[in-house]
């Protein structure tokens, strides 16, 4: 079994990473068992931060590394939360208050209030890859008025994907497989390691 280092603690990502390449023989293993420290984000695009964060996972573990960096873009705050999706409501933000603040920003906005996922994913072999492989994949959607589900995580429960009345949250997790921005990109990512005769 191929074994690749997710440059994440985050567990809501290494589920969907992990159930989406298991069929593939592939072993997803957070950057947390090797102890591995958070990369510093210092990057100005989505692509930039997950080449910083699979550069330094690949580093420290030896492994090749997958990193994704996505955010949530809404079109009447100029693309806000954008990269700082994941701090938006400051350094000790939780998934709660980013999207309380975000709705309290959007209070005077009328519907619809477009917003898309944004999921880039980059696959480095080694920490000096000069060629990783870069997918990238948006999910189109609005914002609601409140936050409905259970499921998902980030700011899935404000998140109506277009076509749909209920949110991200309420989706199953096949259903948000097939639909959603990570969903996409990592479909894409498959199809660049079968290429690369990475997987058969």
């Amino acid at each position: 079994m191929k074994k690749i280092v997710l440059a994440s603690g985050n567990k809501g990502k290494l589920a969907e990473f992990a159930d989406m390449l298991a069929d593939f023989n592939i072993e997803v293993v957070p950057q947390s068992t090797f102890k591995v420290t958070e990369a510093v984000e210092d990057g100005l695009s989505f692509v930039e931060n997950a080449i910083i964060k699979a550069r330094h996972a690949a580093k420290a573990t030896g492994l090749p590394a997958i990193a994704d960096d996505s955010g949530l873009e809404v079109d009447a705050l100029h693309g806000a939360p954008g990269i700082y999706s994941a701090r938006y409501n400051g350094e000790h933000a939780t998934a709660v208050s980013n999207y309380q603040k975000l709705l309290m920003a959007l209070q005077q906005q009328p519907a619809p209030r477009t917003a898309r996922f944004q999921c880039v994913l980059v696959y480095m072999r080694h920490e000096n890859d000069p060629t990783p492989i870069i997918c990238q994949a948006s999910w189109e959607g609005e914002i609601g008025d409140e936050a409905k589900g259970e499921h998902g995580h980030g700011y899935d429960p404000v998140f109506i994907p277009r076509g749909f009345r209920q949110t991200a949250a309420e989706l199953s997790s096949d259903e948000k497989n097939q639909l959603s921005h990570r969903g996409k990109a990592l479909k894409l990512l498959l199809e660049a390691f079968h290429q690369q005769g990475i997987i058969d």
